[in-house]
């Protein structure tokens, strides 16, 4: 491998399963997590969006519980891509090679079947404990000495568009990471954290493993449960070995095809949905399918070390109100200065401040509040209840409806002066987001959004949340009193039908419960902060969330 790309050196100690902490007792059994995306650090960039905060914030926790488990990913070269701007200020997307001195070799290095390549290297990276705070987590590369050029550029840029080069990084993470996990001395558990690394379950069941298969589902849109013809995913290795058509028939899920989820849920002992009304939605969804287990609810959750504000923290936990509003408003300042960088615009502390932040996916609604252009010129120039609205997100650099709604609102708020779009939406970013907001808006279509975990993080940091009644909002939202909710409408309506009303119903309760509330009232409106803070701590902080894996799915 390119001395400039990794660290060459190799580490003895985690070419075997090791923790540098002694486990805890309650969290003995050995668990490898597989996961196609990891958020743990701005400056480690092998994660795309929500899937890789939650796996992020999962191993951050097991590192705090002491937990015996271990992450397994991708060492992506380009990472998802960099979002930079084009000369009018529309998003461009930048593919820049990634460095990381902090890896360490582990000399560990399989073989997998990739097409007719019977011998494409995989070689094992570690992300030591101590680095981030995390437990040992193990990213695989195929940029390797000895591979052609094909198999160099597996692990080049994550959610690939190419079909072939997407199969082949299921294999790598899949098959490789069992293979890898084997050489470290095996696991009880293998966790797949969404369908990404189905091979994984095959080659254990090839190889007659004794091990426990649990499986996470996060998501009800297509993207997320992937299925392709099954004849193709032979040809390409996927399933460990060659089958035969009596064995490939077995393995197809609905016609000539394998839908990864349906597939996963079928080998898993256990399976997890991400909230309790996304366990609902999975079962609808895939209840005609036979021999698939039972999907019980563990609600996804964010590490509350990592995420939360030191300085909100203390003054919540001493419960004043001066001092989380003192900090509230050098936060918001922080996040201003971000503002005047990127647009050249001066955002006010004291300005009642929305934010709109996530994946760009068109069900998420980026650009709901423009759909009643009269309501919306009134809100952003109205003198009683003054707003800024910040919009930040990175859409699949593929999905040119997200492309263009993202350029739309560049190109809307470009001249108006409280109106920003920013790009660089990564963790950092994002915590300024979190940290700097007063209104965290949340919009998705009702049963899209299988969690939704950035409302969670927001609110740990004083943001009030104004969202749909979707993912983990049923299990928290108590209306006017810690978020505001919108009224649920049906699902079945046609979307332009539900954008209607939802865009009704925002505006009506911005209009008359939140923006007077937190004007005319803010002592209530810091006692709905304060509120919002004690509802999501512990209760959806990711300590709880992994305690509950261990003790329901393993």
């Amino acid at each position: 491998m390119k001395q400039s790309i990794h660290s060459k050196t190799v580490n003895r100690v985690y070419s075997k399963w090791h923790h540098p902490y002694e486990i805890s007792k309650p969290f003995s059994k050995r668990t490898a997590y597989f996961s196609m995306e990891f958020a743990i650090h701005q400056g480690l960039k092998t994660y795309s969006g929500g899937l890789g905060f939650l796996a992020g914030s999962h191993m951050r926790s097991a590192f705090d519980l002491k937990q015996n488990i271990i992450g397994i990913g991708m060492l992506w070269k380009y990472g998802y891509y960099d979002q930079g701007r084009n000369q009018d200020q529309t998003m461009k997307t930048e593919w820049v090679e990634k460095h990381y001195s902090f890896l360490e070799d582990t000399g560990l290095e399989v073989e997998v079947q990739v097409h007719d390549n019977p011998f494409v290297k995989v070689r094992a990276f570690v992300l030591k404990p101590e680095i981030f705070g995390s437990a040992p987590l193990y990213f695989l590369t195929t940029d390797v000495e000895g591979n052609d050029y094909l198999s160099r550029t597996i692990t080049d840029y994550l959610y690939d568009a190419n079909e072939l080069t997407r199969v082949s990084q299921s294999i790598v993470l899949g098959i490789g990471g069992a293979k890898i996990v084997e050489a470290l001395g095996g696991a009880d558990v293998y966790h797949l954290n969404e369908g990404h690394g189905l091979p994984a379950f095959y080659y254990l069941e090839n190889e007659a493993k004794k091990c426990q298969k649990v499986f996470t589902t996060h998501t009800p849109e297509k993207g997320g449960n992937e299925e392709r013809n099954a004849y193709h995913l032979n040809q390409c290795g996927f399933f460990g070995k060659f089958l035969s058509h009596e064995e490939l028939n077995r393995r197809m899920t609905n016609g000539d095809n394998v839908n990864y989820t349906v597939a996963a849920l079928r080998m898993a002992k256990k399976a997890n949905a991400v909230s309790k009304l996304h366990a609902k939605v999975s079962e609808r969804m895939w209840k005609d399918f036979e021999n698939t287990t039972k999907i019980i609810p563990i609600t996804n959750a964010q590490n509350q070390n990592f995420w939360q504000d030191p300085g909100i923290k203390k003054a919540w936990k001493k419960k004043d109100v001066k001092d989380l509003a003192k900090r509230k408003s050098e936060l918001k300042s922080l996040l201003f200065e971000e503002v005047l960088q990127q647009t050249g615009k001066l955002f006010e502390p004291n300005i009642a401040t929305i934010v709109w932040a996530r994946r760009f996916a068109g069900y998420k609604r980026a650009d709901l509040l423009l759909h009643d252009m009269e309501r919306f010129e009134k809100l952003i120039k109205n003198d009683k209840y003054p707003v800024q609205i910040i919009w930040a997100g990175k859409p699949y650099p593929m999905d040119y409806f997200a492309l263009d709604t993202f350029n739309r609102l560049v190109r809307f708020t470009k001249y108006r002066p409280n109106l920003a779009v920013l790009t660089g939406y990564e963790m950092e970013l994002s915590q300024k987001l979190k940290t700097g907001s007063d209104i965290w808006l949340n919009n998705p279509r009702i049963t899209r959004e299988a969690s939704g975990t950035s409302g969670m993080t927001a609110a740990m940091n004083g943001s009030v949340n104004l969202s749909t009644n979707d993912g983990w909002m049923p299990e928290f939202a108590n209306h006017g009193e810690n978020c505001f909710v919108l009224p649920e409408i049906s699902y079945d309506l046609p979307v332009e039908r539900q954008d209607e009303i939802d865009c009704y119903h925002l505006y009506t309760i911005l209009e008359k419960e939140v923006l007077p509330t937190f004007y005319d009232n803010p002592v209530r409106w810091n006692e709905i902060v304060c509120n919002a803070i004690d509802g999501v701590v512990p209760a959806f902080t990711s300590a709880r969330m992994a305690t509950q894996y261990y003790k329901e799915l393993y």
